[in-house]
């Protein structure tokens, strides 16, 4: 199985001038190795015009989030469609970041991987536990994480075919 390196940007870079250098860093880096396929991960408003770059590219575009829903009044909001339109292949699911401090729940992160695995983006699901149940060892871990796919896969035995576009981080 070919690895895959994933370039989450969070909220960098401060312009597109720059996103444009730190993406064209990346293709050139890309070209010495054909051994791992690469995402790259910008924030949203830097999409449509890196998806032009990347256009005829091994690099592939990926979204640091997704909206549950295809339309409607959600402010703010990115639908998987909308993402699909721009040439977004992959999302970002359930980051730590998104659950700290914007008070993700595991029923919203599976109402965003159903979301995505059906318009058909390849979805990275983010799972891990923090610091204070790190500390309590490895059982304590192993169940939390257990539990949180549990709670974020619940209902995608309907998914079979579309499964396949699950990557878990």
């Amino acid at each position: 199985m070919k690895k895959l390196i994933v370039f989450n940007w969070k909220m960098n870079p401060d312009s597109y001038h720059e996103a444009e250098k730190l993406a064209q860093s990346v293709l050139d880096a890309a070209k010495e190795s054909k051994k791992a396929d690469i995402v790259i991960c910008p924030p949203f408003i830097y999409l449509l015009g890196l998806a032009g770059l990347l256009k005829k590219t091994s690099i592939k575009l990926g979204a640091q989030n997704v909206f549950w829903e295809d339309k409607g009044a959600f402010t703010g909001e990115i639908s998987p469609m909308m993402l699909r339109d721009l040439g977004v292949q992959y999302v970002i699911v359930g980051h730590s970041e998104r659950r700290r401090y914007l008070d993700e729940t595991d029923e919203m992160i599976n109402k965003k991987v159903k979301a995505g695995l059906s318009a058909g983006l390849k979805v990275i699901l983010c799972v891990g536990e923090d610091l204070k149940i790190r500390r309590r060892g490895k059982k304590a871990v192993m169940n939390f994480v257990k539990k949180q796919l549990e709670k974020d896969l619940k209902g995608t035995k309907n998914y079979k075919l579309k499964i396949k576009n699950l990557i878990v981080a």
